[in-house]
C-alpha cells in the first residue's frame, strides 16, 4: 500500500500542479475520474496486463473509449503512465490529487469511527468543533464499530484522537500493567 502511494504521489502532484496553474481543478477531477472507471473495467485491466498487448495499443484504446472527454494535457497523462506501466496505480493518483484539491480549497478529510450511527445534528456538532480545531473545513465520514463500546474515534490527517471506552480501557490497562 506504501510502495502504492509513493509512486502515485509524484504522479498527483504534477497532475494538481498542472490543473491549479490553468485554474482547471474540477475540470481534472472530471476526466481524472472517467480515466480511473476506464481503468478499472476488468476488461481494460486484463489488457493492461497482457504483455502482448503494447504501451502504444493500450494508450490507443484508452483513448479511443474515452473519446473527446478527455482533454489533450489528460490524454497525455494517461499515456505516460501506461508507457510507463504505471496505468495501475490511477486509482491512487486520483485519491491523491483529490487530496491536494481538498486542501487547497481549505477542506480537510476526517474519518469518525463511532460506536453507534450518529445522527445528523450530532455529525454537524462534531464537524464544527473540529473546524474550530484545525481552522478549516470538515469534511467528515461515519463509520460504525460496536467493539469501541462507545465514544468515537477521529482521524483527521495523521492525527487520530481516540475518545472511545475501548481507548479509555486499553490506557488504563496499560497504567495497571506498569
Amino acid at each position: 500500500m506504501a510502495e502504492i502511494a509513493t509512486i502515485a504521489r509524484p504522479y498527483a502532484e504534477a497532475v494538481f500542479g498542472l490543473a491549479k496553474q490553468a485554474g482547471a481543478l474540477d475540470a481534472w477531477s472530471e476526466q481524472l475520474a472517467l480515466a480511473n472507471a476506464v481503468a478499472a473495467d476488468p476488461e481494460m485491466s486484463r489488457l493492461a496486463a497482457d504483455p502482448r498487448v503494447s504501451a502504444d495499443q493500450l494508450g490507443g484504446l484508452f483513448l479511443a473509449v474515452c473519446a473527446d472527454k478527455l482533454g489533450t494535457e489528460a490524454g497525455n497523462f494517461i499515456k505516460l503512465l501506461i508507457e510507463n506501466g504505471r496505468i495501475s496505480v490511477l486509482p491512487e493518483v486520483v485519491t491523491q490529487f483529490e487530496a491536494l484539491k481538498a486542501s487547497a480549497g481549505g477542506v480537510l478529510d476526517a474519518t469518525v469511527t463511532s460506536a453507534f450511527s450518529m445522527s445528523e445534528t450530532q455529525l454537524a456538532e462534531l464537524s464544527a468543533r473540529l473546524e474550530t480545531r484545525f481552522k478549516r473545513k470538515i469534511n467528515a465520514s461515519v463509520s460504525v464499530d460496536p467493539a469501541l463500546i462507545g465514544g468515537v474515534i477521529v482521524a483527521v490527517g495523521d492525527e487520530v484522537y481516540d475518545a472511545s471506552v475501548r481507548g479509555k480501557l486499553q490506557g488504563m490497562a496499560y497504567a495497571l500493567s506498569r
